[in-house]
């Protein structure tokens, strides 16, 4: 059977905007297995950007149940939440959120150095992973010397620096050109392809949420097309096209 690293059971989320409550999610069941892209769409307020939060532990729904990698951090203290981030999950956001005062490589390496029990060497790792990325000769540039698709490069990078199986990223290509969008995109797919990371992405962009493995609609809250529950057993991935 495949496993699971995330899984949503009837979560909801209630948000209280004055006098009135806004229903931001309503009882979305969600599987999520290794190694998998998933692309989550809809229009905007919607509840994806809410729903990614809450399945980074950024945010806790009003009801329901959250696992990560067979964990439960429904009712995590903020402190054990900053773990299971620090361990397990990575996030990507539109804006690149990178410090101006460092180089590529000390953006990088940053998450390595505030880790309290790091794997790797720090500029060794961020050398390695901007490698990757296609970025060998940016090392020591500053983000105002960077293009819009090389900075979110480098945020990638910085995500991935402590080893997350996990990585979110909430419409990453929402402040780039078209041709940046795609080079985000395919840098995402080979992250997938080499280290395994499970990828979900929040998008806009339908041409890039069609080459995703799996395609999720949310619309008023709930997930209204693509295969959001557990899936037949195998290897295979499964693929559920977005509406137009």
């Amino acid at each position: 059977m495949r496993k699971a690293v995330i899984r949503a059971k009837q979560v909801t989320r209630n948000l209280k905007l004055g006098t009135h409550i806004v229903h931001a999610l309503r009882g979305v069941d969600l599987a999520i297995y290794a190694n998998e892209m998933v692309g989550i769409v809809g229009p905007s307020g919607s509840g994806k950007s809410t729903l990614l939060g809450i399945v980074g532990g950024l945010d806790s729904p009003t009801d329901g149940k959250i696992e990560i990698d067979g964990i439960d951090i429904t009712r995590m203290s903020e402190g054990q939440l900053t773990d299971i981030r620090n361990q397990k999950i990575g996030f990507v956001f539109q804006f690149f959120n990178l410090i101006p005062t460092l180089t590529a490589l000390e953006n990088v390496a940053l998450p390595i150095e505030f880790a309290q029990a790091p794997r790797h060497k720090p500029f060794n790792r961020a050398r390695e992973l901007l490698d990757m990325l296609g970025l060998g000769d940016r090392f020591h540039h500053r983000p105002s010397e960077l293009s819009g698709g090389q900075q979110q490069r480098v945020a990638i990078a910085r995500a991935l620096a402590n080893d997350p199986p996990i990585l979110l990223a909430d419409e990453p290509t929402g402040n780039l050109d078209t041709h940046s969008g795609e080079t985000v995109l395919q840098a995402l797919k080979a992250i997938r392809d080499e280290s395994g990371t499970t990828v979900v992405m929040v998008t806009h962009d339908q041409s890039l949420a069609s080459q995703m493995d799996r395609v999720l609609t949310l619309v008023d809250g709930r997930i209204v097309n693509g295969i959001a529950g557990d899936l037949a057993e195998g290897d295979g991935h499964q693929t559920a096209a977005a509406p137009a």
